[in-house]
């Protein structure tokens, strides 16, 4: 966050914490699981020993993503999928990239 005003830091913290909400609800949505937001923690795997989902669960995560987020998911960025962390860093990362694309 060098380089940016107090002002810039604290949207972008805020827009990381909305975007860590909507995503752990998605999750909990669409895969129906018996959790609260807050009970998942954002470093925590989400499969194996973590939340333990499976790759159904990985393409169900993939689509969320997808329509509640605007962003295109390919085969190469399924790396990102390790937690909750790294999905809305993977997020953050294409919003930003969609937003330097605009003409202004």
């Amino acid at each position: 966050m060098a380089g940016m005003t107090m002002e810039e830091a604290q949207a972008r913290v805020t827009c990381r914490r909305e975007i860590t909400k909507r995503l752990k609800e998605q999750v909990i949505g669409r895969l129906m699981l018996p959790l609260e937001p807050d009970e998942i923690a954002e470093d925590s795997p989400l499969f194996g020993s973590g939340l333990g989902l499976d790759s159904v669960d990985a393409l169900e995560i993939v689509v969320a993503v997808e329509s509640e987020f605007g962003v295109e998911i390919t085969d190469e960025d399924m790396q990102a999928f390790r937690s909750i962390n790294t999905v809305v860093d993977f997020i953050e990362a294409k919003q930003q990239e969609k937003q330097e694309e605009k003409p202004v």
